[in-house]
């Protein structure tokens, strides 16, 4: 079973919380809020981004780099990877 099958509803969860955070910006925008309170919480939800983000990159690793079953599935998992980084630093 793959690990975001196996942590579906964890991971769900921090999506929903993204989705909230990301409403609130809205809320915040139509409220015309200053600046300041806008760039915190586009922080935030950065941070909440970025940990989320390493955790399904981990369990990538541990599970279909470290764990693999043989060399062409740990070889297509290492490239999947170099190409979600590739985009990420962007």
């Amino acid at each position: 079973m793959a690990h975001t099958i196996r942590e579906k509803a964890k991971l769900l969860a921090r999506v929903r919380r993204l989705k909230g955070q990301m409403e609130a910006v809205e809320r915040a925008l139509e409220a015309e809020a200053p600046c300041g309170e806008v760039l915190q919480l586009l922080a935030s939800i950065r941070g909440a981004l970025s940990g989320l983000t390493g955790e399904v990159m981990e369990d990538h690793l541990r599970e279909h780099v470290l764990h693999a079953d043989d060399e062409k599935q740990r070889a297509q998992a290492v490239d999947e990877l170099a190409e979600a980084l590739r985009t990420y630093i962007r």
